[in-house]
């Protein structure tokens, strides 16, 4: 499916991460892992990037294009964030909720517009961003009480941003082969407290949560010239609990 492409994961030492890299790497790509930690085996290039560093971007892209020739796809599903991050909503401080938006939101759109400008000189391109179904949908704060989870707002606010910036960014590259598209999981397995997992479930029509594996087959036809069609799309993966 994937046979001979590069492809680039940013954030892919993370819990979905590692998924994705097995999964494309086993689907015939050279994929390269962009991140601060190195956590996949060795059947990958691993580059340390931080999104949030213009040169670190840059310096990637040079390694990229000096070692392969080309870049097929990026997928970005990075999730920078502070120390603070997590809050509830009246502790969350300005200063806290600024950074947090700019290191999520300020980084997703450094990555598209750096490989959006290498994708032009290239000609062609696939760029792939998380959100959430918390990006488009009203958090269900119910199903948090008696846990100390919450949605931050931060999250919510830039995963809402990183859906619109995927539109803004495919319309604004129209008719220059480059695709940009969005996913939005729902709520995955991560050793969250029975009593959330049992309230989350109850809004679903069939499993549930997601295991991390659920989001790789959406993903792996993103990449593919199977979906060469599918542009400036949100893709909701989350067993219908947003309906």
């Amino acid at each position: 499916m994937l046979k001979n492409k590069v492809i680039l994961i940013i954030g892919g030492s993370g819990l979905i991460g590692t998924k994705l890299v097995k999964a494309i790497y086993e689907n015939g790509a050279i994929v390269i892992v962009g991140d601060k930690i190195n956590n996949n085996d060795n059947n990958h290039e691993f580059f340390y990037l931080d999104i949030t560093s213009e040169d670190d971007i840059n310096k990637c892209i040079l390694f990229i294009e000096n070692k392969y020739s080309k870049l097929d796809a990026v997928v970005n599903l990075a999730y920078p964030r502070n120390k603070n991050h997590g809050n509830h909503f009246f502790d969350v401080s300005y200063t806290d909720f600024c950074e947090n938006v700019n290191l999520h939101l300020g980084g997703y759109f450094l990555v598209l517009k750096l490989f959006s400008k290498y994708f032009l000189k290239q000609g062609y391109g696939n760029i792939i961003s998380f959100s959430s179904i918390y990006g488009f949908l009203t958090p269900r704060f119910e199903i948090y009480q008696g846990t100390n989870m919450t949605v931050p707002v931060e999250y919510s606010a830039s995963k809402s941003a990183i859906i619109h910036l995927t539109k803004y960014v495919a319309k604004y590259l129209k008719n220059k082969n480059i695709r940009v598209n969005c996913i939005s999981p729902g709520g995955i397995l991560d050793k969250q407290p029975e009593i959330f997992i049992e309230k989350y479930n109850k809004n679903c029509l069939n499993k549930g949560m997601l295991y991390t594996e659920d989001i790789v087959g959406t993903v792996l036809f993103l990449l593919s010239d199977n979906s060469k069609y599918i542009n400036g799309q949100n893709i909701i993966i989350d067993d219908g609990f947003s309906l």
